[in-house]
């Protein structure tokens, strides 16, 4: 029975002093691996904006090569990923309010098949993306989008505005020297940077190159 409870003493447990220090570890290491692991998912929701950029990137050099010129009519050369809106954290695009592609370079491009109809790919801009969310049916059909806004992002911040697509730009394709384009990307990745003018933007020009304007996180 002696033996029992000098067994039973010399079960000693933690002090406080070391439950304090265990406690201060944990902290500090949450300290450090919260914010990394935050900086790593919004950096795997990156690759989503190198995806579409890629997208649109072989759209273009598809149509490049039927009719020698570059444009903004997006779903008109086979990218539209509207219906793919709730599943997006990036808007996509040409944020360009305006563009002057070459007459003649563009008349050129009729005559080689190109649809000059209001829907398809006119001469002028062309329409703006939508914000309705989900998009509406007529959205599958118009060709002429010059961007596609974003369904998802940080709470209840998203990309639903042109401005938070970085500066793009399309050349006058009247020669050799202006068949050019750079298309955006920009999207909410991070709640702390969750407006247009933090959040994450990345763009592509037609030599694919790819170009991180902001990290957004």
């Amino acid at each position: 029975m002696k033996t029992f409870l000098k067994s039973l003493k010399r079960q000693d447990g933690f002090t406080l002093v070391e439950l304090m220090v265990v406690v201060a570890i944990i902290g500090l290491l949450s300290a450090v691996a919260i914010p990394n692991f935050r900086k790593y998912q919004a950096k795997a929701k990156m690759s989503e904006a190198k995806l579409q950029l890629s997208s649109v990137y072989t759209a273009e050099t598809a149509f490049y090569s039927d009719y020698n010129i570059y444009h903004t009519c997006l779903a008109y050369m086979g990218y539209n990923p509207q219906r793919e809106v709730l599943n997006r954290y990036y808007a996509v695009g040409f944020s360009v309010a305006s563009m002057a592609i070459n007459a003649d370079a563009y008349a050129v491009a009729v005559t080689a098949g190109l649809s000059n109809a209001a829907t398809d790919c006119p001469l002028s801009n062309a329409s703006a993306g939508s914000t309705t969310n989900p998009p509406v049916a007529t959205e599958t059909v118009q060709g002429n989008y010059t961007y596609f806004l974003a369904g998802k992002g940080v709470g209840s911040a998203r990309a639903n505005a042109v401005s938070f697509l970085p500066a793009t730009s399309i050349g006058t394709q009247a020669d050799q020297a202006n068949m050019t384009f750079t298309a955006g990307a920009g999207g909410v990745i991070d709640g702390d940077n969750a407006s247009s003018t933090l959040a994450s933007q990345l763009s592509i020009n037609e030599q694919k190159v790819f170009r991180v304007v902001r990290n957004g996180f």
